[in-house]
């Protein structure tokens, strides 16, 4: 899938050292965001979408760049020209617009100390990241949206290959260690991330007993 064509021209501070910008997704008819953490060497740019080029350099240098999923290239081969990175994606994906320099499995840490979570369900290779700080984040692409003022909720089923797989994937995020959450569309969820995700999926399965 091609990338957006709006360019975000705004960052906001999601914790120290993590970033978050965002924009309307023309491909999708709503939010899509992206992240950049802090690294030793500069940022590590996370499902990156376009970025005012002062915005950009304003968090540093790039160092590398790390896919959750094939669905989520967005502007990677635009950076990786443009700062000669490495960009990093799962084993095992579909076709993608180009080669990633390098792939990596669950339990595998990349740039940045960001730790691989297997979450498949919209797609098979398919992961969230764990940022373990003193207050961990969790990068959470495609099993969850988080719209500006509403619940938390699943991204729509049509856009999943496996729904019920994507529901097993969420219930294993409880048992990481997290205090924030940050989604690919979304604002962050900072107020007690677990309790929601436990309200969501009791809501989930009362709604399917019908």
């Amino acid at each position: 899938m091609s990338e957006p064509k709006t360019i975000a021209s705004e960052i906001e501070a999601v914790a120290p050292g993590v970033w978050r910008w965002s924009v309307e997704d023309d491909r999708i008819g709503y939010e899509s965001d992206a992240h950049a953490i802090a690294c030793g060497n500069g940022i590590v740019l996370i499902d990156p979408l376009r970025l005012e080029t002062a915005a950009l350099e304003r968090l540093g240098p790039a160092a590398a760049i790390c896919l959750t999923a094939a669905c989520h290239q967005r502007a990677a081969w635009h950076y990786r020209r443009q700062f000669g990175v490495k960009v990093y994606a799962p084993v095992d994906t579909r076709p993608m617009a180009e080669e990633p320099d390098i792939r990596y499995r669950a339990g595998d840490v990349l740039p940045g100390g960001l730790q691989a979570i297997h979450t498949p369900g919209p797609e098979a290779a398919h992961y969230a990241f764990l940022l373990p700080q003193p207050r961990g984040i969790l990068f959470c692409p495609d099993l969850l949206a988080h719209a500006e003022g509403e619940p938390l909720a699943f991204v729509p089923a049509a856009y999943h290959e496996n729904p019920a797989l994507t529901r097993q994937s969420v219930r294993n995020l409880l048992a990481l260690d997290f205090a924030v959450i940050c989604f690919d569309h979304g604002v962050p969820l900072r107020d007690a991330p677990k309790a929601a995700l436990r309200a969501l999926l009791a809501r989930d399965a009362r709604e399917a007993d019908g």
